[in-house]
């Protein structure tokens, strides 16, 4: 593979050694590594693979070989991506090792986590028995190498979380003794140090080594600490746990001066102390942490229902879920809301929006970017750019329902965008809006499926306390920021799912545990929901129960004949004068409507409701209004009389242009609307005479593709692509770690491991030609067009024409090579490939 290789500087841990102290053995028994890059080398393939599934983001592009890996691990965008991901023990274990000496031995960062035998902190607290588990976590992840016995925490890792005198660690414990006298006088160390009650020393260091003693010696510890005034202890108290920091007066008080004379407060400015941490963990008995966490917090079932209640439950609000969808796109298919120019709604839409679905802002928000992420709506792309239904959303409609559900819940479980931030506002203090930008979280579906993950392990039925759900989960990803994110967006997640239909009564539904297992939800959804009915029952007061979801027909008719007076397992709608006419002015006619409704009545038609349609009817049309700038026409003459003796007609601008006409300043649909304000019920019509049909076309957006959620970090790869990675990072590393013979020349050294090798285009010729008559491999340096620098190991078997064609072992296939493109050539050593 041409995979260039890294350009620029190293991360020294990964490869420099650290200096040789004699032999070390780890808990196999093999050799202890000396860099990062030997510990990642000395894995195994599926330990490789393991790592790079943990942090994908070591995969862009694939390293060239380990030293590349090693680096790439180290660096501080990566490192903080994997301590972003660590779960509260395995950070509280990272955190610990960025406190202990460095190496650290495993006996020392287990009595940090779990207290020194013998102490009041040292009961167990479970952190023996886990510790195992959290170390393995960093291991696997890079975050430490070396064996038992010198446990390293990569130095990016050190640096982010070790105390310093402008962040303070997460443990609460400050410098060690050496760092905070690190600019103290030699004479003020050696008063200390006499204060302290050691013997003076001939230098700073090891008087700073004495101190260091003194404070790390248990029972010489509790000695001096016993001397110490009663007010001292409470000094110490206050900063044991942190912060260690402590402002003090240019005269301080008798107990604080006591602790700095001693070295037990140590200055760290003019104006502030701070406590060694030596002391700091001799008080703690040991301890990094206050609160040792190595046990996830338990979820346990809060209360538990009846499955089928759960399931019938999730199915009414999946019901729900549906209309209101429906109801919601709908609405925009004639004149929908405005893009605003930086993108979204406005407010004032989406308060409208929240009215015509009788919801809250917030609700509305939700739906509206539901049905945006199942591509049911989009932007029309048109100058004047306004929202509009999708062609997908009149397939979406003929679906049965459980599948119409289906496409909601598949489009809501890996959605990023995150509609509970509508109305926030962004590091820019612009108010985020519903559709607009910057509403993308992507670890919204991580947190989503996690959710739904933790329900799935109750038993069928059960639902989680949110407070114990939300505590689990801060213990899973801890780091703060992330950790407030992830509450937040557990807590939509909890609504969400619920208001959808994936649970219900907090319980993961049959139809919920489909979705996230990958099944088709629709299959165990649809023998729960009711069949659509072709009837209705209509009712004395003008109103219609339907006792269930309506066929399609039925439904879109009856939506323009009356309007939706309730919701529910049953949907109440109300004929009024103003739903009959606007049937008439789609089109419909008076025996139309009586046809219809006998047909689709389970009970005989109202005579109120037959009364209302007939009357309406006999006065729709009897006016005409059509364009002159506009007019009015009429039979009965005596009717425009009427109407220009009515005092509310002054601003229409009326004037009898005929005994059956008038003539209007007013545009039509101006016209329109006055007359019937009046209580007349006029239609319009065209120029040929005809009654126009009110009915407004329905829009449509060009086919619009759903948006794409934004993933968070590259994807985890797959197996093969994992594999592939391993085999093509193992064949770079044998091409730079591969032994060369030594040049036979003094004065044309051997590059360094992982340099590219440098030699004249006619000694390169030469190398190659030789080692193809020979049947030899070498070792090449090769740059491709692109500018990607590699190293192979290649078998040639024919030079010709500027190209030398052989097997190449790294790629493990045979491949031709430029001889321009070769930077230089080495032979291998009789024991290589």
């Amino acid at each position: 593979m041409g995979t260039g290789r890294l350009t620029g500087r190293r991360d020294q841990e990964a490869t420099v050694p650290e200096p040789s102290t004699g032999p070390s053995t780890g808990t196999t028994g093999s050799a202890a590594p000396r860099s990062l890059a030997e510990a990642l080398r000395a894995r195994d393939d599926d330990s490789l693979a393991a790592l790079l599934r943990a942090r994908p983001d070591l995969l862009n592009p694939v390293p060239g070989d380990i030293t590349q890996l090693a680096t790439r691990a180290g660096t501080r965008a990566s490192v903080v991506r994997a301590l972003d991901r660590l779960d509260r023990f395995a950070l509280q274990s990272a955190e610990a090792l960025a406190v202990a000496p460095d190496p650290c031995p495993y006996p020392v960062l287990e009595s940090l986590l779990a207290g020194e035998h013998g102490t009041t902190g040292g009961a167990d607290n479970g952190s023996r028995a886990a510790l195992p588990r959290a170390l393995g976590t960093l291991r696997e992840q890079a975050l430490v190498w070396g064996d038992d016995e010198r446990l390293r925490l990569v130095r990016t890792a050190r640096e982010l979380l070790a105390p310093s005198a402008t962040r303070p660690s997460p443990t609460g414990l400050g410098p060690t003794v050496a760092e905070a006298t690190a600019g103290m006088s030699p004479t003020r160390i050696q008063e200390i140090v006499a204060a302290a009650g050691l013997p003076g020393t001939h230098d700073p260091v090891s008087a700073v080594a004495a101190l260091t003693g003194l404070f790390t010696d248990p029972e010489r510890m509790a000695a001096l600490l016993d001397e110490a005034p009663a007010e001292a202890h409470q000094v110490l108290g206050r900063l044991v746990w942190g912060p260690p920091y402590g402002e003090v007066t240019p005269q301080p008080t008798p107990p604080v001066r006591w602790l700095r004379d001693r070295g037990l407060l140590l200055p760290a400015t003019a104006r502030t102390v701070v406590l060694p941490r030596e002391v700091a963990l001799h008080l703690r008995g040991g301890l990094a942490h206050r609160v040792p966490e190595p046990v996830a917090p338990a979820v346990p079932a809060h209360r538990e229902h009846r499955p089928h209640l759960v399931d019938a439950n999730a199915a009414g609000q999946a019901l729900a879920a549906l209309a209101t969808v429906e109801e919601l796109v709908k609405s925009w298919e004639h004149t929908g809301p405005a893009v605003l120019r930086a993108g979204g709604l406005s407010v004032r839409d989406l308060k409208r929006t929240a009215a015509t679905l009788d919801a809250t802002e917030g609700a509305a928000a939700f739906w509206i970017e539901l049905a945006y992420a199942a591509g049911l709506l989009a932007g029309d792309g048109e100058a004047d750019e306004r929202y509009a239904p999708t062609p997908a959303f009149d397939d979406w409609c003929e679906l049965p329902p459980a599948e119409r559900w289906s496409v909601l819940a598949a489009a809501w479980l890996p959605a990023t965008r995150t509609a509970g931030l509508v109305g926030e506002q962004d590091a820019k203090a612009r108010t985020l809006s519903v559709l607009g930008p910057d509403l993308d979280r992507s670890a919204a579906p991580e947190v989503r499926r996690r959710v739904l993950d933790l329900l799935a392990e109750l038993p069928e039925g059960g639902s989680a306390d949110p407070a114990a759900l939300l505590a689990r989960l801060a213990w899973e990803r801890p780091v703060r920021g992330t950790s407030d994110l992830r509450a937040r967006l557990a807590h939509w997640a909890l609504t969400e799912a619920e208001v959808l239909g994936v649970t219900g009564r907090g319980a993961l539904s049959a139809p919920g545990r489909a979705l996230l297992e990958g099944r088709d939800p629709a299959a165990p959804l649809a023998p729960l929901l009711p069949e659509p009915v072709d009837h209705v029952l209509l009712q004395a007061d003008l109103t219609a129960v339907a006792p269930g979801p309506l066929r399609r027909p039925l439904d879109d008719t009856l939506a323009v004949l009356a309007d939706v007076e309730s919701k529910g397992g049953a949907t109440v709608y109300r004929f009024t004068p103003g739903s009959v006419r606007r049937a008439l002015d789609a089109g419909h006619t008076a025996s139309d409507l009586h046809a219809f409704l006998a047909e689709h009545s389970r009970t005989p038609v109202p005579q109120p409701l037959t009364y209302l349609i007939d009357d309406v009817s006999r006065r729709h049309g009897h006016l005409r209004v059509g364009a002159a700038s506009s007019y009015v026409r009429c039979d009965d003459d005596g009717m425009l009389n009427e109407i220009l003796a009515d005092k509310r007609s002054a601003g229409l601008g009326l004037r009898r242009l005929a005994p059956t006409v008038l003539a209007a300043q007013a545009e039509p649909t101006t016209l329109l609307d006055g007359l019937r304000a009046m209580g007349y019920a006029p239609a319009a019509e065209s120029r040929t005479g005809d009654v126009l049909v009110a009915r407004a076309d329905a829009r449509r957006t060009a086919p619009r593709s759903a948006p794409e959620p934004v993933p968070d970090g590259p994807p985890v790869a797959d197996a093969t692509l994992l594999g592939a990675a391993v085999r093509a990072i193992r064949a770079g590393d044998r091409a730079a770690t591969a032994v060369r013979k030594e040049p036979p020349e003094p004065s044309a050294p051997a590059p360094a491991a992982g340099e590219l090798p440098r030699t004249s285009a006619a000694e390169t010729l030469a190398t190659v030609q030789a080692a193809a008559l020979t049947g030899s491999a070498v070792w090449i340096g090769y740059v491709n067009a692109d500018g990607a620098a590699s190293q192979r190991v290649i078998a040639p078997v024919r030079v010709e024409g500027g190209f030398v064609t052989g097997y190449d072992h790294t790629a493990d296939e045979v491949r031709t090579y430029a001889l321009h493109r070769i930077t230089g050539v080495a032979e291998l050593a009789e024991d290589q490939v």
